[in-house]
């Protein structure tokens, strides 16, 4: 295999960007979470009613800390309005909106796999 640019380049494996990367979209729910913001703005509560098919879904303070934590790597954008009772939308960032690509080749990396299987 020869050396290519990224992923390849490098052999310093304490600085790996691939890494780095996988820890942001790592956890129980964050794929998920990511899924269901790309079709647009969500409320907690929405979020939260979407996922509670899943297994068992999902607790709200495992939801709240998946979502901090997003939010925390620039990914997701949380905006409260001041109403009452307060409201909080989450959306996708253009940083988080970069993530589709990678999002659609682990996908299809996926459905590969699956045959193989």
């Amino acid at each position: 295999m020869s050396q290519g640019s990224g992923f390849q380049a490098s052999r310093d494996h304490s600085n790996c960007k691939a890494e780095l990367a996988l820890k942001v979209i790592q956890g129980r729910w964050k794929l998920l979470i990511l899924r269901e913001l790309l079709e647009g703005v969500r409320r907690f509560s929405d979020l939260q009613r979407s996922l509670a098919g899943v297994q068992q879904g999902v607790s709200q303070k495992v939801l709240t800390a998946q979502l901090r934590e997003l939010e925390a790597d620039g990914v997701v954008r949380r905006t409260i309005y001041p109403e009452v009772p307060p409201r909080v939308d989450y959306a996708l960032t253009e940083l988080g909106r970069e993530l589709v690509p990678v999002l659609e080749g682990l996908h299809a990396w996926g459905a590969t796999y699956d045959e193989q299987l």
